[in-house]
């Protein structure tokens, strides 16, 4: 058996694995790669075997960057099932439509662009409808429940308490007489965080894939993430400035109305409006409304004082575009949350392009920004960055909150690697993470009695 790394390969987006078997071939994941967007063009393109070729797709969350390519793999020939929980799906079915429409819009910009020049027109990656086409494939699995998506491969997905439906998975292969096991993290989430229980413990493994997003920090304590925030939106408020968040639609956005519901109703908010402006995000918040079974004990408490912990008497969803715009007209002091997270794509861009050159506001980074995006400029506080192609002074405050992330930090992710058995642990591999942040992690897990990790490059290939 061979395991081959094709995506989030030392880089932190696009995360994609290829296992193959006597049985056939499957992956791991199948993200759409983020960053330059020359760079991430060629790294989308193409795909490291015929997609017809591959038999299964095992799916652990919903994030782009790790189910974005899923409508581009059936537009090129691929049949067969992607296996993922309920609420993965039911996400993907808005997030996967939402991506086709926004490669629509880029490819017809670049066209309207490239027309004046005589150059031939582009195709875009993939299209709504092929979105809509691969949903068709999902079929949905139980946490805890095994599933065969092979013959002589058995899998099990446990809650890794990231986003709603999100999954680490332990495969369990059959060759020549052999057992394997493999474990896969995805990405792991933090404990005791609001909305979703605690990751699930894995099943000991002989090779291990885990991500490592925050290899080598430490997140500011959870109980001081609110207090921060609402110093941040109470200094703002004084100045009359607004607060622009750029975050996920999923997760991150549930999470920080979520802290806003609590803060209004302990007066502890300015009496300013709050806006959630994103299609996406609103679509997907009715999402985590249909999923109470993902919920946690603290959430399912806090319902029964607040029936409806996403709303709250000064906030508001908006839809259409229309009303985006009067956003930006308004000098009225106010809190947008929009997607997306890495400032990449979407209404976040045209908040920024009219808001960052104000000293009176304040950019809250609340996720990680890959290398190379605009989030990460901003995190940087380089005093200009690069909007729809134009410069723009970077004069308004920045804020970077990594106590909202979904990602466990290095403590985190260490405590939850630890009930493995170390002395079956054949390797290590670190994905999902930059190669300063991978160093810092293996470094700790040597330290802690894990094999020595090691961080494949993208397109290396290792016997099982």
């Amino acid at each position: 058996m061979k395991l081959t790394f094709w995506g989030a390969a030392r880089t932190v987006t696009g995360s994609l694995h290829l296992l193959e078997l006597e049985g056939g071939r499957v992956l791991m994941d199948c993200g759409l790669y983020q960053g330059r967007r020359a760079e991430a063009a060629a790294m989308n393109a193409s795909f490291p075997l015929p997609p017809k070729k591959i038999d299964a797709v095992l799916l652990s969350h919903a994030h782009i960057d790790h189910s974005g390519l899923l409508p581009k793999l059936h537009r090129e020939g691929f049949r067969g099932p992607v296996y993922t929980t309920d609420a993965t799906r039911d996400l993907c079915e808005a997030m996967l439509a939402d991506s086709g429409h926004i490669q629509e819009k880029d490819a017809a910009w670049v066209n309207r662009r490239e027309r004046r020049k005589g150059a031939d027109e582009i195709q875009p990656l993939y299209t709504m409808a092929d979105a809509e086409r691969v949903m068709e494939t999902f079929t949905a699995v139980k946490y805890g429940e095994p599933f065969s998506p092979l013959p002589g491969l058995e899998v099990e997905y446990r809650d890794a308490g990231h986003i709603l439906g999100s999954a680490t998975m332990v495969l369990t292969a059959k060759e020549g007489g052999r057992t394997v096991k493999i474990g896969f993290t995805g990405d792991v989430g933090r404990p005791d965080r609001p909305i979703l229980r605690d990751p699930a413990p894995m099943a000991d493994c002989d090779y291990l894939l885990t991500e490592s997003t925050y290899g080598g920090k430490v997140h500011e304590p959870r109980d001081k993430a609110k207090e921060h925030l609402a110093r941040v939106v109470g200094e703002t408020a004084s100045r009359g400035g607004k607060v622009i968040i750029p975050a996920f639609a999923v997760g991150r956005t549930q999470e920080i109305v979520f802290r806003l519901d609590e803060l209004s109703n302990e007066g502890k908010l300015p009496p300013i409006p709050v806006f959630v402006d994103s299609p996406l995000a609103v679509n997907v918040t009715d999402i985590f409304r249909r999923h109470p079974e993902c919920y946690d004990a603290e959430l399912r408490e806090y319902m029964e004082k607040d029936p409806n912990p996403f709303g709250f008497a000064r906030l508001t969803y908006i839809r259409n575009v229309a009303d985006s715009k009067k956003l930006n007209t308004s000098r009225l002091p106010m809190v947008i949350i929009s997607a997306s997270g890495m400032c990449e794509a979407g209404r976040i861009l045209h908040h920024l392009r009219n808001n960052v050159a104000d000293p009176r506001n304040t950019v809250m980074i609340v996720g990680y920004c890959a290398e190379h995006t605009l989030g990460r400029r901003i995190v940087e506080r380089r005093p200009e960055v690069r909007i729809f192609g134009e410069p723009h002074r970077l004069r308004a405050h920045v804020e970077v909150m990594n106590s909202y992330s979904a990602h466990a930090d290095q403590p985190e992710l260490l405590d939850f690697l630890g009930h493995l058995d170390k002395d079956r642990l054949k390797k290590v591999f670190l994905v999902h993470g930059d190669p300063e942040r991978q160093e810092a992690l293996g470094l700790a897990m040597t330290a802690a009695g894990f094999p020595k990790p090691y961080a494949p490059k993208r397109g290396e290939s290792f016997e099982l």
